[in-house]
């Protein structure tokens, strides 16, 4: 099973998760890979993956993660033992604000600032502080995310497999380049 849990705001409509699901057909793997449309409620978006997962074997399992489905896919990864792939993951909800000195001033950031406040208790619920066992870890991030510092990122999952893009951006436009080493680290062969 390859789930994609994609990030706030986001949806299974987005340019990567479009790309996971069109790489995954492409291997055989459709019938295998999920995109759901995760609730803005932190809690209900755990339930949803968690339901999901149910019945299928955690060795078995990839969860790819982006953004705030980083930070989803980490605390799921860390319940069950699954590996989990994490693009430019939120790693503290309560810190988001651009790796550079010029605070980004989107809407989306404004609405995240609001709705953070109104599921703080359920996103604590979820942090994990310190993962154990990095190797089912791999991080992808970007210097140029506007949102997040990759550097937080990196340290948050020292010892895990990392790629580090040089500039790009929160969106990383080169996700569609490191699909095979994605498979690869999952471990998953088409059926």
């Amino acid at each position: 099973m390859i789930l994609y849990l994609h990030g706030f705001r986001s949806s299974p409509a987005s340019f990567k998760a479009q790309a996971a699901a069109d790489y995954m057909s492409r291997q055989g793997l459709s019938g295998r890979f999920f995109c759901p449309q995760l609730p803005e409620s932190p809690f209900s978006s755990v339930s949803l993956a968690s339901q999901l997962m149910e019945g299928h074997d955690p060795a078995r399992i990839l969860l790819i993660g982006s953004s705030l489905g980083g930070y989803y896919a980490t605390f799921l990864a860390e319940r069950t033992g699954c590996k989990a792939v994490l693009l430019n993951p939120v790693v503290d909800p309560w810190h988001v604000k651009a790796g550079t000195d010029n605070p980004p001033d989107t809407l989306e950031l404004a609405d995240w600032e609001m709705d953070r406040e109104k599921y703080a208790d359920e996103l604590r619920r979820f942090q994990v502080r310190r993962i154990t066992r990095p190797e089912r870890y791999f991080l992808i991030a970007a210097t140029g995310d506007e949102l997040l510092d990759y550097r937080q990122m990196c340290a948050h999952y020292e010892k895990a497999r990392q790629i580090i893009i040089d500039g790009s951006d929160h969106s990383l436009s080169e996700f569609p380049d490191y699909l095979d080493e994605i498979l690869a680290f999952g471990s998953l062969q088409p059926v």
